[in-house]
């Protein structure tokens, strides 16, 4: 207290000028955030923003489609084995293979027909006598995998009821493996698949 007594009124201000300025500094500084603090809510958004990208992305199952392999041969541009998806069809195969030659007869195809794996399309030339039906190999079968609506019908005990229950029974449930699975169709029973077990194949 003698100190401040012995300061003259100039000092006095001065002083209080100099408590006043650290005072307001020290405030600013402690109500102020610190610089690290100021980091965490932006690297915690950047967190989110990379989990929520994380997110959306789509999984290979969610992608993944399975793919048959279909044999082409006759009059077409690129006769070969070709890569397909399982829904596809027989006119997909065919532009894989580069399209039809000018010689060929298109009318012995069912290019909406459904392809399935190891099935041979062979293309004929106009003229020709047809080495194959509907993509199979033995030109009496129809196969269950790729017939239509009215090629279907054509099966002995297969009406239009029953024809449409094997579409959608494959569209449901995939291409069939074998034949038999044909008796997992309602009203398709023993007697009904004894009786069309020879005209039919899953190529």
């Amino acid at each position: 207290m003698n100190h401040l007594k012995a300061l003259n009124p100039r000092e006095k201000v001065l002083l209080c000028i100099i408590l006043l300025t650290v005072g307001i500094g020290l405030f600013f500084y402690y109500d102020m955030p610190h610089g690290k603090e100021e980091q965490f809510p932006f690297e915690e958004g950047e967190a989110e923003v990379h989990e929520e990208v994380k997110d959306v992305s789509p999984s290979s199952s969610e992608n993944g489609s399975t793919i048959v392999l279909v044999d082409v041969k006759g009059a077409v541009e690129t006769p070969g084995v070709y890569e397909v998806h399982a829904n596809g069809r027989v006119k997909d195969v065919i532009q894989k293979a580069g399209g039809f030659l000018k010689e060929a007869d298109q009318t012995q195809l069912n290019l909406a027909g459904r392809v399935a794996d190891e099935m041979m399309i062979y293309v004929p030339l106009l003229g020709e006598t047809p080495v194959a039906i509907n993509g199979n190999n033995d030109p009496s079968l129809i196969s269950i995998n790729s017939a239509d609506l009215t090629e279907l019908q054509q099966l002995p005990g297969i009406g239009p009821a029953k024809a449409e229950a094997i579409i959608q029974y494959r569209e449901e449930n995939g291409l069939f493996g074998a034949v038999e699975d044909l008796q997992n169709i309602s009203g398709i029973g023993e007697k009904t698949f004894e009786k069309l077990k020879d005209f039919i194949t899953v190529q």
